[in-house]
């Protein structure tokens, strides 16, 4: 038996867990895992929101005991397939993701994200059989000061943008349904707050990754609007490892972790978006066209962001294990395997199990002066 500071397989298998957002980039690969170890999960989401889309490419609908289409926002709908359902567990990746659409239409975005929210806190108090409840946010909800150091989880909420203000909301909406009614019902709730998630699968427009991609399929030059932004990158595994280890041990030892948690890089993959495209491009082992720098007028996104994860790594026992580099070589290898034409759920599995074996973390080989030009 595997101890509890690792995913516990054998606690996985046959569990019934309700997964939202399980047609989007993150919630797909969340999918797979779960199913790999034996889960029985039902999703409910909106139809995939790209094309091409992870979900279909890999047949996820055929891995599922049941597949919803529905909008969290709708509580009808929503009610009907938890109850259905009867799940132990309710991890809730539902939203809408992106800062720059967030400016476009700020209302669907409080919509889905506030009250999708409030849907699945009110539903999971109904549901007899709701024993965790995982809702997963987001980095950006911190006041952002645009300091060098990262937020911790007591740090106070906020932001700028609509997205950002949203997830605020969804936390805050969280922690008053945990304090007002789950908790007295004996239901675990927790937070999850992760960084920049890269990964192969990833179509999601106005994202540094699958912009790239787009390039070097089409062989145009990669844009880049803002080279000098600093996010906190990973691989899309490391963060769903941690939402799976707390699920965990909010099912097993007890409340005592019902609370928030960053799930982010260690601070040596903290880097801005040039560098990114620089390694990439160096890795790619395709002729590219190189990129671009374009100067425009940008709304308003955050230069410099990043998480203190102290607090996971020391009471849940999580830490990040691929290092950048692993995480670039990785999604490289899933989309060179895809425009190769390999079976694309085969192709998450064997990086399911390579992540599941890692037992080291790399040793980072820093390679600074990678001779890959911007095109002025």
């Amino acid at each position: 038996m595997e101890n509890n500071k690792t995913i516990n397989r054998y606690f996985w298998i046959g569990r019934k867990v309700f997964l939202t957002g399980h047609t989007g980039f993150k919630g797909s690969w969340l999918a797979i895992w779960l199913h790999h170890m034996g889960a029985r999960v039902t999703g409910y989401s909106l139809h995939s929101p790209t094309n091409p889309a992870l979900f279909e490419l890999a047949h996820i609908d055929k891995i599922m005991e049941d597949s919803f289409i529905g909008d969290v926002a709708d509580f009808g709908r929503l009610k009907e397939a938890i109850e259905h359902a009867e799940p132990e567990i309710v991890i809730h990746m539902a939203a809408q993701p992106l800062v720059r659409r967030s400016y476009a239409d700020p209302v669907e975005t409080f919509r889905t994200n506030v009250m999708g929210t409030v849907n699945i806190m009110e539903v999971a108090r109904s549901c007899k059989s709701v024993r965790v409840v995982l809702n997963v946010t987001t980095d950006k909800c911190y006041e952002n000061q645009e300091w060098h150091w990262g937020y911790r989880e007591t740090e106070p909420l906020g932001g700028h943008d609509p997205y950002s203000s949203s997830k605020a909301c969804s936390e805050l909406i969280t922690s008053a349904y945990r304090n007002s009614f789950l908790g007295s019902l004996d239901i675990r709730v927790a937070t999850a707050r992760a960084g920049n998630v890269i990964g192969g699968g990833d179509w999601a427009e106005d994202r540094l990754i699958p912009d790239i991609f787009r390039s070097l399929f089409n062989g145009t030059q990669i844009q880049i609007r803002n080279p000098a932004s600093v996010r906190p990158w990973q691989h899309v595994l490391e963060p769903l490892s941690g939402y799976l280890l707390l699920c965990q041990k909010l099912f097993t030892e007890g409340r005592q972790y019902a609370q928030s948690w960053n799930f982010g890089p260690q601070e040596r993959d903290v880097r801005p978006v040039e560098w990114i495209v620089k390694r990439i491009l160096h890795k790619w082992p395709d002729q590219h066209s190189g990129y671009k720098i374009i100067q425009q007028n940008e709304i308003h996104e955050a230069k410099m962001l990043k998480l203190d994860c102290s607090k996971a790594m020391n009471e849940l026992y999580w830490f990040s294990k691929w290092s950048l580099e692993s995480a670039l070589d990785t999604t490289v290898e899933w989309f060179s395997g895809y425009l190769q034409g390999k079976d694309v759920q085969d192709l998450c599995i064997k990086q399911i199990e390579e992540y599941e074996n890692f037992k080291f973390i790399d040793q980072f080989d820093d390679l600074e002066d990678v001779d890959v030009r911007s095109v002025e």
